[in-house]
C-alpha cells in the first residue's frame, strides 16, 4: 500500500512548487497528472520518480498498483490532491518525473525537420505544436528561451505524452542560428506576409521557425534563411500558431517523402 501523507507534509509543498518554472529549473523535475497521461509515460518508458494518489484514485486504476512496485507512492487527502493540481477536475494522480532537454546540437544533427517556436508564449498552443511534430516525424522541438516553458503543466497536457517521446531544446535565436549554420541547416520563418509558399519549400531538412500571433517572428526573423507563408484563400488575416505550425509540418513531411 501506498504510504499515508498527511496535509502539511513537506513531500506535498515540494510538489505544488513544481508548478512554477523557477522550482521546475532548480529541481530539474516536473510534475504531471492524470490516468491518460500516466498510461502514456508508462508506455513511453519515462522513469517515474514519486506518485501522489487519492484512495479512490488508487483502486480505480490498476496501473497504479503496478507502478508501485518499483515508484514511490503517497497515498494523499482529495483536498490535498486538489491543492496540488492546475486544473478544474483533478483526478487524484500526480506523477513526479527529471525533465529531459536535449542538446541543441543533437537535434540539429538529425536529417529530419525541426520545429522552432519563436518565443511562443501560449502553452496550450505549444503543446499542440509538440504532439504535431512528433505526428509529422519532426527530429524535435526547440523552444524559444524567452517564450513558455516545454514542462509548464498545459504544454504537458496539450503534447499528450509526444513530450515523453520527441527531443525538446531550449535556446535563444542566436544559439539557433549559430548551430544551424554549423551543420549546414537552413531556416524558414513562418509569416503570413511572405510572397513565398510553403507549398515550393524543398528543404528536406528544414528548420521551420513559428512565431505568436499578435507578434509574429519578433527577432528571430533576422535569423531566417527565407520567409514562407501558408497560402488562404479565406478571409481570416492570419492562422492560430498551432494551426500554422501542424501545416507547415505536414508540408515539410510531404516534401521529404517526396
Amino acid at each position: 500500500m501506498p504510504t499515508r501523507l498527511g496535509s502539511n507534509s513537506p513531500r506535498l509543498r515540494a510538489v505544488r512548487a513544481l508548478l512554477t518554472p523557477k522550482s521546475r529549473r532548480k529541481s530539474d523535475r516536473f510534475l504531471f497528472e492524470g490516468p491518460t497521461l500516466l498510461e502514456e509515460a508508462h508506455r513511453s518508458g519515462l522513469e517515474i520518480d514519486e506518485l501522489y494518489t487519492t484512495a479512490a484514485a488508487y483502486e480505480r486504476y490498476p496501473l497504479l498498483r503496478t507502478l508501485e512496485r518499483k515508484t514511490p507512492t503517497y497515498l494523499i487527502a482529495e483536498r490535498a490532491s486538489r491543492q496540488l493540481s492546475d486544473v478544474e477536475s483533478p483526478t487524484g494522480i500526480i506523477a513526479i518525473a527529471r525533465r529531459r532537454l536535449a542538446p541543441l546540437p543533437a537535434l540539429l544533427v538529425d536529417p529530419r525537420p525541426v520545429l522552432v517556436l519563436a518565443d511562443l508564449n501560449d502553452p496550450g498552443n505549444a503543446g499542440t505544436l509538440v504532439r504535431s511534430a512528433e505526428a509529422f516525424g519532426a527530429a524535435g522541438v526547440i523552444f524559444g528561451s524567452g517564450g513558455v516553458d516545454p514542462y509548464h503543466p498545459k504544454v504537458v497536457r496539450g503534447a499528450m505524452g509526444s513530450l515523453f517521446r520527441l527531443p525538446v531544446a531550449v535556446a535563444s535565436a542566436g544559439e539557433v542560428e549559430t548551430k544551424a549554420n554549423a551543420q549546414g541547416r537552413r531556416i524558414y520563418g513562418l509569416d503570413s506576409g511572405a510572397p513565398d509558399s510553403i507549398a515550393s519549400l524543398s528543404d528536406t531538412a528544414p528548420l521551420l521557425v513559428v512565431g505568436q500571433e499578435r507578434h509574429g517572428l519578433g527577432p528571430w526573423e533576422s535569423i531566417c534563411d527565407r520567409l514562407v507563408s501558408i497560402p488562404a484563400p479565406g478571409s481570416a488575416d492570419s492562422l492560430n500558431a498551432s494551426v500554422a505550425g501542424s501545416i507547415a509540418l505536414y508540408q515539410a513531411s510531404l516534401s521529404r517523402s517526396e
